[in-house]
């Protein structure tokens, strides 16, 4: 209380007046009920309570919970996006540093290990993953590195994306589980992107002592370009 104003009635109407800021704050605080109770636990009127603000501003925000749910994957999407990308919007893999592509996308994922699988989650089970802003550039700048001259013959952007994403959002729970420190889990972060750096640059067999199998590599991948 402050010369007989409370001091939480004073941000909610500096908040009414500065629209983006409440929608920031909401999404920011929808995030932390997502990384903590799962899509299930998410409810507009326990956001805008989380968040500081109004109940009927949230709802005039967000009418539905399905409409918070949906902003809120794709702030986390835009997030993971800047952490990976910088502001770069639309350039290829390929022509980008590798290196720095696999460790902060290792990075965000140790830092934000229950919000990265949540939004996962959301993206893979969802009938339009293009229209999530992270898997829309990573996938496609994939496939156009796919298609050049710098990419070994024959990849499935999709699959190969998929797998990446999966395994880079899912490492760090057996990373936490053996670590106790921050420095630890940074550690773990780099072992996981110098392994899928490695397997990408070199894969994980000499094909010439698999001659069966790469004979039937190769025919699969001369079908697959057939189909295209």
């Amino acid at each position: 209380m402050l010369d007989g104003v409370n001091i939480s009635d004073k941000k909610m109407r500096r908040r009414k007046r500065d629209p983006d800021g409440t929608r920031a704050a909401i999404l920011e605080a929808a995030g932390k009920l997502l990384a903590k109770d799962g899509p299930e636990g998410l409810s507009v009127s326990q956001v805008a309570q989380l968040a500081g603000v109004n109940r009927g501003t949230a709802y005039q925000h967000f009418p539905t919970r399905e409409q918070l749910l949906e902003a809120t994957t794709a702030w986390v999407s835009e997030r993971l996006r800047l952490a990976v990308f910088g502001e770069q919007h639309d350039q290829a893999i390929g022509l980008m540093d590798p290196q720095s592509i696999a460790e902060h996308m290792a990075e965000f994922a140790m830092e934000n290990p229950e919000l990265g699988r949540v939004w996962l989650f959301e993206v893979l089970s969802s009938s339009r993953p293009d229209n999530d802003p992270f898997w829309n550039q990573y996938w496609s700048s994939f496939e156009k590195f796919a298609q050049s001259d710098l990419a070994q013959p024959g990849i499935d952007a999709e699959v190969h994306s998929v797998i990446m994403l999966i395994g880079a959002f899912l490492w760090p729970v057996f990373a936490r589980a053996q670590t106790r420190t921050a420095k630890d889990r940074q550690q773990m972060a780099r072992r996981f992107s110098s392994e899928m750096i490695r397997l990408s640059l070199y894969g994980t067999v000499r094909p010439e002592k698999f001659p069966e199998l790469d004979a039937r590599m190769k025919k699969s991948i001369s079908a697959r370009k057939k189909t295209k």
